[in-house]
C-alpha cells in the first residue's frame, strides 16, 4: 500500500543510502515529510483537520449570540474564537492522530519503522509533526483573523497563550496514541475519539464557561485533560485570570502530560490488532 511505501521508503533511504538522516533532527524531518505526504493524500482527514474547526466558528458564534457579555468582558466573537482554537487542537491533533497511529499500525508501517535507526519516541513524534504544525498554523490564523477582521482584542499575554497551545498539543498527541491502542480500525477511530471529544466540548470550557456550572461540577471539570490548557489559552488572549487559577491550570496540564506519556509507554501497540 502507499502508506507503507511512503513511510518506510523515506526513512530507509535517508538512513541507509546517504547517511544524511543519522541525527534525531534528520530522522524526525524524514518521518514528518512522509506523514505530511500521507495527510495531503487523505482528503477526508485533511477536510476534518482543516475545515471542520473553521466551520464551527459560525455555528458557535450563533449559539453565543444570546449571551450578554459583561461590559469590558469577552465579546461573543472572542468566546467563539477561543473555543474554535480548542476545536482545532482536538480535531487537527487528537482526532487526526488517533486515526493516523491506528492506520500506520494496521498497515505495518510502525513495525517496519522500528527496524531502522529511529527510536520509538522519534517514530511517534515524527508521525505527529504535520498535525501539530497544522494546528499551530490554524491557531495563529484564528488569532490574527479575530484581531484584524472580527474586532477581537490582541492577546494580553502571548506567553500564556503559547503555553496553553503547547500544553494542549502535548496532552492530545499522547492521548491520541493511547486511544489508538484501543482502536481496531481507522473507521472505528470515529467512535473511540468521541468520549474525550464530547467531554472536552462540554466540560473543558471551550464554549461553556466553568463559572456558570454548579461548584461541584466545575471542580470536576477543572481536572479534565483539556481544561488546564484552555484556561491558559483564555488567559493569554483575554487576561483577567488570577495567579492561583493559572498555577492550577498549569499543574493540571503538566499532570495530564505525565499521565498520558505513562499510558503511552504502558498501552501503545506497535503490532496490528488481529
Amino acid at each position: 500500500m502507499s502508506t507503507g511505501t511512503v513511510g518506510t521508503g523515506t526513512v530507509g533511504t535517508g538512513t541507509t543510502s546517504t547517511g544524511a538522516m543519522t541525527t534525531t533532527v534528520g530522522r524526525l524531518a524524514a518521518l514528518g515529510r512522509a506523514e505530511c505526504t500521507l495527510l495531503l493524500r487523505n482528503r477526508t482527514a485533511l477536510f476534518v483537520a482543516v475545515l471542520v474547526p473553521i466551520i464551527t466558528i459560525g455555528g458557535f458564534k450563533s449559539s453565543l449570540n444570546g449571551i450578554d457579555p459583561d461590559k469590558g468582558g469577552p465579546t461573543v466573537i472572542e468566546l467563539a474564537m477561543i473555543g474554535s482554537i480548542g476545536m482545532v487542537l482536538i480535531m487537527a491533533v487528537y482526532a487526526n492522530l488517533a486515526a493516523a497511529y491506528t492506520s500506520r499500525r494496521e498497515d505495518l508501517v510502525l513495525k517496519r519503522l522500528r527496524t531502522v535507526e529511529a527510536s520509538d519516541t522519534e517514530i511517534l513524534t515524527g508521525t505527529a509533526l504535520p498535525a501539530v504544525a497544522l494546528a499551530l498554523l490554524q491557531s495563529v490564523v484564528l488569532v490574527a483573523a479575530g484581531v484584524a477582521f472580527l474586532g477581537g482584542r490582541a492577546p494580553q499575554r502571548a506567553d500564556l497563550l503559547v503555553a496553553g497551545l503547547l500544553g494542549g498539543i502535548l496532552v492530545l498527541v499522547a492521548l491520541a496514541a493511547v486511544t489508538s491502542a484501543f482502536t481496531r480500525t481507522v473507521e472505528s477511530a470515529q467512535i473511540t475519539i468521541m468520549p474525550l471529544f464530547l467531554v472536552s466540548i462540554v466540560g473543558s470550557g471551550l464554549f461553556v464557561p466553568l463559572t456558570v456550572m454548579p461548584d461541584n461540577l466545575a471542580a470536576f471539570c477543572e481536572m479534565l485533560p483539556m481544561t488546564g490548557a484552555m484556561t491558559l489559552i483564555r488567559a493569554g488572549w483575554l487576561g483577567g485570570v488570577g495567579a492561583h487559577d493559572l498555577g492550577g491550570a498549569a499543574l493540571t496540564t503538566v499532570a495530564w502530560i505525565v499521565v498520558s506519556l505513562f499510558a503511552v509507554r504502558k498501552w501503545f501497540r506497535w503490532e496490528p490488532r488481529r
